[in-house]
Parts: structure tokens; C-alpha cells; sequence
């Protein structure tokens, strides 16, 4: 059977960092209540606001549409539209506030909220 020694084998490239437990152990640390900078993630809200971007193009189209602004031959096609840009305006208005009201400093809202695409 082979030994669990393995992992102090010489893996030096952690990205851990370790610090000294307390002499008087009550069970918490400092580390503990540290609070950490959040990272941007500026990908995921470049996706958010192209997102939105689509979803207020196609709601206004199918909105021209419905209103007879633009005369369309095929007028059956408008409530898909209307519908698709509704699903893609949701999710990209909702990741957008997010970001903003982290960016504003708002209680309750960090970029941890935010889905990454982990680089």
C-alpha cells in the first residue's frame, strides 16, 4: 500500500497562504475576519452589457413592430422577437446592476455576486 507522505513532496507553487495559529486557541483566527479585495471580473460584465445591449435592440424593434411603426410583411415574427429580447435584456440588466452597486460601494452588493469566467 502506498504512503500519503506524497504531499510535502516539494510542492512549492501554492498559491495558499499559511499563518501562524494563536497560542490560546478559542477557535477562530484572524485570518478569519480578514476581508479580502474582490477582482473585477470585467469579462463577465463586458458579456452583461452586450447582453443588455441586444436585449433593448430587439425590445424596441419587436415595440416598432407591435406599434405598426415598421411596416412588416411578416408580422407573425414580432412576438419572438419581443420574447428573445426579454430573455437576453433579464440577465444582462440584473449582472449590470450588480456591478454598478458594487462599483458605488453599496452594502450587500461585491463582484462576488457576479458569475466569472475564471482565468
Amino acid at each position: 500500500m502506498p504512503s500519503r507522505n506524497n504531499a510535502t513532496a516539494g510542492v512549492s507553487s501554492s498559491k495558499v497562504k499559511y499563518s501562524k495559529l494563536a497560542e490560546s486557541d478559542d477557535g477562530y483566527i484572524d485570518l478569519q475576519f480578514k476581508k479580502h479585495t474582490p477582482k473585477v471580473p470585467y469579462k463577465a460584465i463586458a458579456l452583461a452589457t452586450v447582453l443588455f445591449l441586444i436585449g433593448t435592440l430587439l425590445i424596441t424593434i419587436s415595440a416598432l413592430l407591435l406599434t405598426g411603426y415598421i411596416n412588416s410583411t411578416y408580422s407573425d415574427t414580432t412576438w419572438p422577437v419581443l420574447i428573445i429580447g426579454i430573455l437576453v435584456f433579464l440577465p444582462g440588466f440584473y449582472h449590470l446592476r450588480i456591478a454598478y452597486y458594487a462599483a458605488r460601494g453599496y452594502r450587500g452588493y461585491s463582484y462576488d455576486d457576479i458569475p466569472d469566467f475564471d482565468d
